[in-house]
């Protein structure tokens, strides 16, 4: 029978017996090329080497199961024109001319076993060829996929550090602004300054003189003409009467002077001490600026202020308060303490 003639040409081949078996069951003994084909598509296989356990009423040598439809016997007939007679008809025997089916000789069998082994060479290789091909597309592929990733991360790094860079660029921009608002006050604070020590100057060297001689000048042609005496003449002839500028004195009670200076003394860390003037509306943040600024601080260091006696530590919020609501004005005392 063909199942039988099929399977012998295979283990002629050298296949082994538990896979031709295989390729001729799963094939439906459609021929020893299309087993064939089946043998080196399935020769990798995990399960190609265990037995093989026929299905109920299909043996081999039997009857077939089912015969290649009409439309298969189309689509194989043009792989199939080199081997009529052997694939499509029973194998192991020949057709005589007049129509008659002979067994083959010897000779024949070896021929017909070496036209099979070259279709199966050429079929390996044409097997190898497509596999190779496979692999040098799937290869190019997988250097696509990893160019395209590694774009990614590249475009993702960029972005991060250029995030990066233009945070430490906005940080920079404050700490710079920051300072300069500083220095702006300090100089503001440098300015008045120097103006109250001007007007000081002049009054005391200028003005408060000509006052002075104004005043003798007068005093001495009140005397000398008839005038009222000074003062203090007046109150030695009369000790009995109380003096107009004398606390007993009918009057209004004398008002409470204001002050719009405060005098600041700091102590700093190592014992050395600093002292300015600061406007008495001035918040007590105006001090903590001048000792970061002129005081030697470690940079990076903070500190806070308080007042020994009686002892009080200053927070965050008597920051934003005037210096005479705190009770620092017109003089105060105040020590730099680490928190």
């Amino acid at each position: 029978m063909a199942e039988l003639t099929t399977l012998e040409s295979l283990l002629e081949m050298g296949f082994d017996r538990n896979r031709a078996e295989k390729a001729v069951a799963n094939t439906g003994n459609q021929g020893i090329e299309q087993a064939m084909d089946w043998l080196m598509e399935h020769e990798n296989d995990p399960d190609i080497d265990e037995p093989y356990v026929p299905p109920a009423g299909n043996i081999l040598g039997g009857e077939a199961q089912s015969q290649p439809s009409t439309a298969d016997s189309s689509e194989g007939q043009e792989g199939q024109e080199s081997f009529e007679g052997i694939a499509g008809g029973d194998i192991g025997y020949i057709e005589t001319e007049d129509g008659v089916k002979r067994p083959m000789t010897e000779e024949e069998k070896n021929e017909q076993v070496k036209r099979l082994e070259e279709l199966m060479r050429v079929k390996q290789a044409e097997r190898r060829e497509r596999e190779r091909a496979e692999e040098v597309e799937r290869e190019k592929q997988r250097r696509k996929q990893g160019q395209e990733l590694q774009q990614m991360r590249q475009k993702l790094q960029d972005d991060e550090m250029k995030k990066i860079a233009e945070q430490r660029q906005r940080e920079k921009m404050e700490d710079k602004m920051a300072r300069q608002r500083v220095k702006e006050k300090i100089a503001r604070d440098r300015e008045e300054r120097a103006q109250k020590v001007l007007f000081k100057f002049i009054f005391h060297f200028c003005i408060l003189p000509l006052l002075v001689e104004t005043r003798t000048t007068w005093t001495f042609f009140s005397v000398k003409f008839g005038g009222i005496a000074p003062s203090s003449t007046t109150a030695s002839s009369h000790p009995g009467q109380p003096s107009p500028s004398s606390p007993t004195s009918q009057g209004p009670p004398p008002t409470k002077k204001e002050y719009d200076e405060s005098r600041i003394q700091v102590r700093l860390l190592d014992g050395s001490t600093i002292t300015t003037v600061f406007k008495a509306q001035e918040p007590l943040a105006a001090v903590r600026v001048y000792v970061q600024m002129n005081g030697n601080t470690p940079e990076g260091q903070d500190f806070t202020l308080l007042s020994p006696y009686p002892r009080h530590v200053y927070t965050e919020l008597d920051m934003e308060k005037p210096l005479k609501e705190l009770g620092l004005v017109p003089s105060a005392v105040l020590v730099v303490a680490k928190k």
